[in-house]
């Protein structure tokens, strides 16, 4: 039987870091699905079209990984797929309080779906969207913050 796990987040650009946390967590499952997630409360710096495309562009070439898009609890996107696992990343130990926060959350609602909690390799630590989006705002260089071959 394979294993599956999603790997959700709004992934307003898909970073280097979270690239970083797929590759690692397909060390630890044969399927993982990338999940962005729809937040209606929230405009986003990119549309979800432009999102999918990036992470498209980011993922190419590499076996075990899909991507979709979500509006519902990620609980029952994971029970939609019959997935058991999510992955979440953290940079720090702030990240860390809300990971372990909405990971209760999600345990509450659904006690057989498990999150597994990976840190960021060292060298991406410094990395997050809101970063990309401030130096894409300024027309600054951004490349070395996104996975190699991704245009945005």
């Amino acid at each position: 039987m394979k294993t599956k796990a999603l790997f959700p987040g709004s992934f307003d650009p898909f970073t280097a870091g979270h690239l970083n946390i797929l590759t690692r967590a397909l060390t630890m499952f044969d399927e993982v699905v990338v999940a962005i997630g729809i937040n209606q409360d929230k405009r986003g710096f990119f549309d979800m079209d432009k999102r999918l495309d990036i992470v498209r562009q980011a993922i190419r070439g590499m076996s075990g990984v899909s991507v979709i898009q979500y509006d519902n609890l990620t609980v029952d996107t994971c029970r939609e797929l019959g997935i058991h696992h999510i992955v979440r990343g953290v940079r720090n130990m702030i990240d860390f309080e809300t990971e372990r926060s909405i990971a209760d959350a999600n345990r509450r609602l659904a006690p057989d779906i498990e999150t597994i909690i990976i840190p960021t390799a060292q060298e991406f630590a410094h990395i997050s969207s809101s970063a990309v989006r401030d130096i894409l705002k300024h027309h600054g260089d951004y490349s070395a913050f996104i996975p190699n071959g991704v245009e945005l």
